[in-house]
């Protein structure tokens, strides 16, 4: 049985999909009259999209995660949605937020996030559940939670200290203070920041110099990087190797110093 694809014809109903080039996919947050705020749909919709990227990973080589509009990215939750919700409601769309998150980051390939404006509390959790950042000069961050009674659940306080440092991420959650784009470079929080009118642009510059390379030998990097950093030292070290054994009998490999030898750019083929 084939593994499900993602189909670009597919409708959602809170995302909007699109590959500008070969080997890219956009998944843009298409809910801009409400801030593009996570209801259950756009959950349901993240985790199918998503679930399909690793299912077939050799569909696409890289994704971006952004949104409609050029104020806002994700404004957190929908608050409206969960008016009068019961606490057994509350608890299973948490759940699935739960999940929404863990699929992001678990993602085979490269995924950027590319912060159109503010990203707030689930906003910035799916930020930061992407490989990298980048973000338009106007972005504002931060976790407003503990204004709400609540706290990050969705892999803030997991993902904020190992970014920016336990410290300033204790105050940043425990204040529930924004910050703006310049603090959040400053931070380590940012790979770049970049005018909005050069976002797109920048970003695909990015992208493109990604799809150059091989690509399992990114997705393998990758693995190791994030399964790496969850281990001691010396136990990442014998896992890195584990992972770049995987490449030894790759067309891509043989093609990369094939390419080399023969001062050409490489032709890979994912395999």
């Amino acid at each position: 049985m084939a593994a499900p694809r993602i189909d670009l014809a597919q409708p959602y109903e809170t995302l909007t999909l699109s590959s500008p080039f070969e080997g890219l996919l956009v998944v843009q947050l298409n809910r801009p009259h409400v801030a593009n705020a996570l209801n259950t749909q756009m959950g349901h919709d993240l985790i199918d999209v998503f679930g399909k990227l690793e299912s077939s990973p050799e569909q696409f080589r890289c994704a971006v995660l952004t949104a409609a509009g050029e104020k806002i990215f994700c404004g957190g939750a929908d608050l409206k949605e969960r008016d009068g919700m019961t606490d057994d409601d509350f608890n299973m769309q948490h759940y699935l937020f739960e999940r929404m998150a863990r699929i992001i980051y678990d993602c085979p390939i490269p995924t950027i996030a590319c912060v159109n404006g503010a990203a707030i509390a689930g906003g910035l959790e799916l930020a930061l559940a992407c490989d990298f950042i980048i973000a338009a000069d106007h972005a504002r961050f931060g976790f407003a939670e503990v204004k709400r009674g609540i706290m990050p659940g969705g892999g803030g306080t997991q993902q904020l200290p190992r970014a920016i440092g336990v410290r300033r991420a204790k105050e940043i959650i425990f204040t529930g203070d924004m910050f703006n784009a310049e603090q959040a470079m400053r931070y380590g929080l940012l790979n770049h920041v970049y005018p909005q009118a050069q976002l797109q642009e920048q970003t695909m510059g990015l992208v493109k110099r990604i799809l150059a390379n091989a690509p399992v030998a990114v997705r393998q990097a990758k693995k190791s990087i994030t399964f790496g950093l969850q281990m001691d030292m010396r136990t990442g070290m014998y896992f890195e190797v584990e992972a770049y054994s995987r490449l030894v009998a790759t067309q891509d490999r043989m093609e990369g110093i094939k390419a080399f030898n023969e001062k050409r750019p490489p032709k890979f083929v994912g395999r």
